[in-house]
């Protein structure tokens, strides 16, 4: 039963990842023809603002393309984690509305921190770190760590292969 709720979980998330990403597509095909129109007026302050529009599809196709990856990397490390049986485990007391005792959370953190601190070039403590961060409420510094993990990752994968 626990499994069948993770699967749809996931799925459930995949399919809002999914749908934003289509309306931001469609967003950005939109404003890349309203550019392209606007270039094409001869009016030469329309080519300007027409000119200064085209920049924003290629910023936003630019910011979602690396979200997407930074997501799909994300679920990668997840993946090897809980296969090798080094996913921290989500104990940590709840308060009422579900949210995570902020104090448990400090306390938990810490472990995590030493463990980075000890082991700077392993991808793993820095996932874990993320993940401590992320339950304290950080989530500057989680996704921060996150992108430490996935950049050692990358790294520790193309000196192997």
């Amino acid at each position: 039963m626990a499994a069948l709720k993770a699967f749809q979980g996931s799925n459930r998330t995949k399919i809002w990842v999914g749908a934003v990403t289509l309306l931001l597509v469609f967003y950005l095909v939109v404003t890349f023809q309203r550019a392209l129109l606007l270039i094409a007026d001869p009016d030469p302050i329309a080519k300007a603002f027409g000119a200064a529009y085209l920049v924003l599809p290629v910023i936003g196709a630019w910011a979602m393309i690396r979200e997407l990856l930074f997501g799909a990397r994300t679920e990668q490390l997840a993946r090897i984690l809980e296969a090798e049986g080094g996913l921290p485990v989500d104990e940590l007391p709840r308060t009422p509305g579900g949210r995570i005792v902020r104090s448990a959370a400090d306390q938990e953190f810490e472990k995590y921190r030493l463990e980075a601190e000890a082991a700077p070039e392993d991808w793993r403590s820095w996932f874990r770190l993320s993940c401590a961060y992320d339950a304290a409420g950080d989530r500057k510094r989680a996704r921060s760590s996150m992108r430490d993990a996935v950049r050692l990752f990358r790294a520790d994968s193309s000196t192997v292969g």
